[in-house]
């Protein structure tokens, strides 16, 4: 039995790693089952029609024929005058031309275009929460174009053989863009909701608790329990979490305890402007060249900006990871990093090479039952991150490598013990920055105390620095790094020397110098984009040896699969002796979805040197059904010639969720696990405490009122009723369940300290004279914390009128803005041929209009309009006849 499932594992692992077999679009059979809508398909891309971004972005699924986008959003997107009516599910207008009708009747199940009719297929049109999901090939025959999704780049990319209606627009803009500056929509112009720290808030928790049996290969049977705590709240005005963590036989291991403060806008700690402190078990960021990042209990505070990376060209990750999870490392979508469980609780990413520009940095967490948690952090290099005429810093001190209560001994790492230091950074100009580091730390068991120094000039599209630094034992290093851009070429290179003695913890010990290039592109085969990097490190040695390091990256994504594959070269050569045989290795990360199957998987292979086929690893989960998770993985170990497979189910309850799982291996080892998962926390909207099966301790979440302002006022009164069935935006994608019969809903696992807007979907409403009475209210996220949301619904009417110019002719043709009390812009409109407008749908209150400043300087006349409009219940429709806009004034230039 254990050679046959051995084999089995070694031929499934083949299979695996043959790129072309495991990519092919071979869909299992239970993932051809009728597709439902799940967060983990949901997309956001980018619409792109030859050089133009158009619109804000559309959402859309992968589903198991395909991508589907959200109707509504392509038609705001596209600007395509098409009304979308749920109630009878009907859609009727035109396509980019108006003799181009366009009927789409889903009782009926048809579409008809001009006067050809034909009947929708079961993959056309899908209903998601969002509304209505259209597959872009169906889309692509409606509108008589190609809609070619892009997922390695989250694109929709649009292709015709004619310039539609919104290229024209564009290019008309472009012509007209001297005449008006480009508007910039800021979440700070919005309304903003703001809840003050507290001495005391009652901390939310999330639990996993877990308990089994296992036997081992040599017979023994044993019994484990387990547990995970993790709570957030607030204490003394400060937000604080803390973990507890236990060994497998339920004995605390771990006790994690942090108090903190987070401000983006730097409005902490008086004169000192800080954007974060703590106390606790925190991180001391990486100075320029001696000291490492690294955690342990102590005091740490900054004003630097929180997306800040740590050094130059890179920086580092380091968060939470309970036992038996792993985490897996995304720049710019591209897979760069691996991180299985080491047991002390943590994941470290350490040293990440960042490249020119924007890094979208995603750090994703899959635990043992399916659970996956994602984080997503935006981090710029280049000269805007250089911040003229101001000066961050840095301070701290630690006993690394301790957490605040130790049940046990410390784990033994090379930097462990007290250490403390001070950095300062200051913009000299909008290209040139100075900074400064004091450190003393204990590394290898000694302590080293350095002082460093560095310049970094933005120098055309490359950032260049140079560093130093020099320690008591009269050891010093010199660095000298570029990073920048070359057509679509990022490149970076280093060149580093250490004399008398210096030591570093971000190199290896027995360093003399160091000297690395590196370059990432995109490969463009047909309309795909496959990116690659190479890099060679050359190192010398102080024993005289040297080594040279080639690196190979390569990602792709067939299929909805993205794959990385590295090749990496080792060759040392010896000062005395014979030299080591080369090495050349391989290794293959996989992780996409086939269908209804989500797939990861990794396996590393000798080609030169240490040959043969070394471990494999790969997971599949899919869903049951919209509450039950499946899990499956295999794995082998070369080294050890073991193989194993793990089975697990997980099923959701509103409260909680349970999971199950089996493990056998061909040793003869086998194992049985149960494990719960709940979040317990304040309830938001009343007395007492409320379970969940979302995470509340470890994210945000909106408590959130909605309610009928009868007298516009913007404040709830006792009289005025609440509204249900009422749905709830987070942003461009998120959303929560609609509300309840108390005009409550809470949305949850929004990313703390992130500005995010809570709004109402104004196509949720049942009544159209019934609007929202603003576009939402910006709140930021405090994990564990509810921030209470009020959203008022006020009626709405309509204000008309007829622009002429002195001399009676009509303005046709001209956009119109409708403004609001605050100056904000509610609604916007275009005048007819004889110059006729209409605002529909506008919620009561106090309006005055504007014409936009292009259509404006067009015509000749000045942009505002005197006269205001004001709606409400006695007057709920306006008209305000004809009005006269006054010539713009001109004064002539002199020769």
């Amino acid at each position: 039995m254990k050679s046959i499932l051995s084999k089995f594992c070694q031929g499934f692992v083949a299979l695996a790693i043959a790129t072309g077999a495991l990519l092919a679009p071979v869909v299992p059979a239970f993932a051809q089952a009728a597709w439902k809508a799940n967060d983990d398909d949901q997309l956001l891309l980018d619409v792109r029609a030859g050089r133009y971004r158009v619109g804000d972005g559309v959402r859309g699924y992968q589903t198991n024929t395909g991508v589907c986008i959200d109707f509504a959003d392509l038609i705001i997107a596209l600007d395509l005058p098409v009304r979308l009516d749920k109630k009878s599910r009907r859609a009727t207008g035109w396509l980019f031309e108006e003799s181009r009708t366009f009927t789409l009747d889903r009782e009926a199940g048809r579409v008809q275009i001009m006067n050809k009719s034909s009947a929708l297929s079961a993959s056309d049109v899908y209903d998601t929460p969002e509304g209505w999901c259209v597959d872009t090939k169906a889309l692509s025959r409606w509108l008589d174009v190609t809609l070619a999704p892009e997922l390695s780049e989250a694109l929709l990319v649009i292709k015709a053989d004619r310039k539609l209606p919104f290229e024209l627009a564009e290019e008309r803009k472009e012509r007209a863009a001297k005449s008006r500056p480009i508007a910039t929509f800021d979440l700070r112009n919005l309304p903003q909701a703001k809840d003050a720290y507290r001495f005391w808030r009652t901390p939310s928790v999330d639990v996993v608790a877990s308990t089994g049996i296992s036997r081992e290969s040599n017979g023994r049977a044993k019994a484990n329990a387990s547990y995970d705590l993790f709570a957030s709240g607030e204490i003394a005005g400060a937000s604080f979490d803390a973990r507890l963590t236990s060994n497998e036989r339920g004995v605390p291991e771990s006790f994690r305890v942090r108090a903190y403060r987070t401000s983006a806008e730097g409005e902490l700690l008086g004169p000192f402007k800080a954007t974060h402190f703590g106390i606790g078990d925190v991180s001391l960021p990486a100075s320029f060249v001696g000291s490492q990042s690294t955690p342990g209990r102590g005091l740490f505070v900054t004003n630097r900006p929180l997306s800040r990376p740590d050094n130059f060209d890179r920086t580092s990750f380091r968060g939470e990871l309970p036992e038996g999870w792993d985490a897996e490392l995304y720049r710019n979508d591209q897979l760069i990093g691996y991180f299985q469980s080491r047991g002390d609780g943590r994941y470290e990413f350490l040293d990440v090479p960042l490249l020119y520009g924007q890094n979208r940095i995603e750090i994703v967490l899959y635990g043992p039952q399916g659970q996956i948690r994602r984080d997503v952090r935006m981090i710029p290099v280049g000269a805007n991150s250089i911040p003229p005429r101001e000066t961050y810093y840095w301070a701290g001190v630690q006993d690394a490598g301790r957490d605040l209560f130790n049940f046990g001994d410390s784990d033994d790492r090379p930097y462990n013990g007290l250490r403390g230091g001070f950095g300062i950074e200051r913009g000299l100009d909008a290209k040139t920055s100075i900074g400064a580091a004091v450190i003393s730390a204990i590394y290898e068991g000694a302590r080293q105390s350095y002082a460093e120094a560095m310049i970094r000039r933005a120098m055309g599209p490359t950032l260049v620095e140079v560093a130093g630094a020099a320690d008591t034992d009269g050891g010093y290093a010199v660095r000298g790094q570029m990073l920048g851009q070359f057509g679509d070429a990022m490149v970076g290179a280093q060149t580093l020397w250490l004399f008398g003695g210096f030591r570093s913890e971000q190199y290896v010990a027995g360093l003399r110098a160091e000297h690395a290039i590196s370059i990432d592109h995109s490969l463009k085969i047909g309309t795909t984009s496959v990116p690659y990097g190479v890099s060679a490190t050359y190192r010398k040695w102080l024993n005289g040896n040297s080594s040279v390091e080639a690196k190979a990256r390569l990602s792709f994504n067939i299929n909805n699969i993205t794959a990385s594959t590295d090749l990496i070269w080792e060759q040392m050569k010896f000062a005395f002796g014979s030299d080591p045989p080369t090495k050349l290795d391989a290794q293959l990360r996989l992780s996409g979805r086939v269908g209804g199957l989500r797939l990861r998987g990794e396996a590393r292979f000798g080609i030169m040197g240490d040959t043969g086929f070394k471990e494999s690893r790969i997971t599949g989960e899919w869903r049951a059904d919209e509450k039950a998770n499946w899990r499956a993985e295999l794995g082998y170990d070369a080294l050890n010639k073991r193989g194993r497979a793990t089975f697990g189910y997980t099923r959701h309850f509103e409260k909680f969720a349970l999971s199950g799982q089996v493990m056998g291996a061909t040793d003869g080892a086998v194992a049985a696990q149960l494990s719960v998962a709940f979040s317990m926390g304040p309830n938001p909207h009343g007395k007492g405490f409320h379970m969940s099966s979302q995470k509340l301790a470890s994210s945000g979440q909106a408590a959130v009122l909605v309610y009928q302002d009868l007298n516009a006022d913007g404040i709830r009164q006792p009289n005025e009723p609440v509204e249900k069935s009422v749905e709830i935006t987070a942003g461009l994608s998120g959303r929560g369940k609609a509300t309840d019969e108390r005009g409550q809903t809470v949305i949850g696992g929004l990313e703390p300290y992130v500005p995010i807007l809570i709004g109402i979907d104004a196509g949720s409403l049942p009544d159209p004279f019934v609007q929202p009475a603003t576009s939402g209210v910006v709140v930021t996220p405090r994990p564990g914390i509810p921030m209470i949301v009020e959203l008022p619904l006020v009626s709405a009417g309509e204000i008309s009128g007829y622009l002429i110019k002195e001399g009676g002719k009509a303005l046709t043709g001209v956009d119109i803005e409708l403004l609001d009390k605050a100056g904000r812009v509610v609604k916007t409109t275009r005048a007819e041929y004889d110059g006729f407008f209409l605002f529909e749908s506008v919620p009561y209150g106090q309006y005055r209009m504007r014409l936009s400043a292009v259509a404006a300087g067009i015509v000749g006349v000045q942009p505002d309009v005197s006269i205001a409009a004001s709606l409400d219940r006695k007057n709920p429709t306006v008209d305000l006849g004809q009005i006269v806009l006054k010539p713009s004034q001109r004064i002539a230039a002199s020769n």
